[in-house]
C-alpha cells in the first residue's frame, strides 16, 4: 500500500506539471511491480480521472486553462475513450505495448519539432467538427493504452496549433478528464478498484505540487522536461519488452 501511495503522489505531480494523465509512467511502473498490462491499464484511467479533475481546476482558477477549442476536443475524446475501454479487451498485451511505445516516439517527433511559442502569443484554431474527430480518435488510441491521450495532444496543440507550451498543457490536462471519465465507464467492471482509489486519491496531493511548479519555470525549461519525461517513459517500456 505504501509503495502504491509514493507512485499515486509522484505520477499527480508529474500530471500537474506536465499536463499529462499520468499514463505513460504510471503503465509502464505497475508492470515493473507486478500487474499485469491490462490491471496496469485500469488502475491508470481510475488515477487520470482523480488527478485531471483537480488539475484542470487548479489551472483554470490560475487562467492558465482557456476552455475553448478544449470543450469540443474533449467531447470528441470523451466518446473516442469510450470505444478504447473495449478495444483494450481485443487486443493482445504485446500488441498494446508496442502501440505505447510507438506513440511516445510520435509524441517526442512532434515535441522537438514545436517552434518557441510565447504565452502571450496568438494561436491558431480548427473547425468544431475537426476539433471534435481529433479528440474522437485521440481518445480512441489513447484510452486503450491506458493513457490521457494528452501525450498526443500536447504535442499538437505545441507543435501544428502552435499553443504555447504551458496552455498546451493545461489544455492536455483538461482533454484527460473526458476521455478518462469514459474510458472509467467503459471499463468499470475489470478495474482493481482498491489499487486504483489508492493510487488515485494520493496522487491529488502531488497534482498541486506540480502545478506550483509548472508557474515557476520558464517556457523553454518546461518543454525540455516534457521531452525527457517522454524519453524516460520510453527507456522503461523498451527496457520491459526486451529483458
Amino acid at each position: 500500500m505504501i509503495e502504491l501511495i509514493l507512485i499515486g503522489i509522484s505520477i499527480g505531480a508529474m500530471s500537474g506539471f506536465f499536463g499529462i494523465g499520468g499514463g505513460m509512467i504510471l503503465v509502464p511502473l505497475l508492470i515493473m511491480i507486478g500487474f499485469d498490462i491490462k490491471s496496469a491499464i485500469g488502475i491508470s484511467i481510475m488515477q487520470m480521472v482523480f488527478s485531471s479533475i483537480y488539475g484542470s481546476y487548479l489551472n483554470f482558477r490560475k487562467g492558465s486553462l482557456i476552455l475553448g477549442d478544449g470543450l469540443f476536443v474533449g467531447i470528441g475524446g470523451f466518446i473516442g475513450g469510450f470505444l478504447g475501454g473495449f478495444i483494450t479487451q481485443k487486443i493482445p498485451d504485446s500488441i498494446l505495448e508496442y502501440l505505447f511505445i510507438a506513440l511516445v516516439i510520435f509524441a517526442l517527433y512532434r515535441l522537438i519539432l514545436s517552434p518557441k511559442i510565447e504565452d502571450d502569443s496568438k494561436s491558431k484554431s480548427l473547425p468544431t467538427y475537426i476539433l471534435v474527430l481529433v479528440g474522437f480518435i485521440i481518445g480512441a488510441f489513447a484510452i486503450s493504452l491506458g493513457v490521457g491521450g494528452s501525450i498526443l495532444l500536447t504535442p499538437i496543440l505545441a507543435g501544428v496549433l502552435h499553443y504555447p507550451i504551458k496552455k498546451a498543457v493545461s489544455a492536455g490536462l483538461f482533454f484527460v478528464v473526458f476521455s478518462s471519465v469514459s474510458g472509467l465507464i467503459s471499463q468499470f467492471n475489470s478495474i482493481d478498484i482498491n489499487s486504483g482509489l489508492i493510487v488515485g486519491v494520493s496522487s491529488l496531493i502531488g497534482v498541486f505540487i506540480g502545478i506550483w511548479l509548472k508557474e515557476h519555470v520558464s517556457n523553454q525549461k518546461h518543454k525540455n522536461l516534457i521531452i525527457g519525461l517522454y524519453s524516460i517513459s520510453l527507456i522503461l517500456m523498451v527496457n520491459k519488452i526486451i529483458f
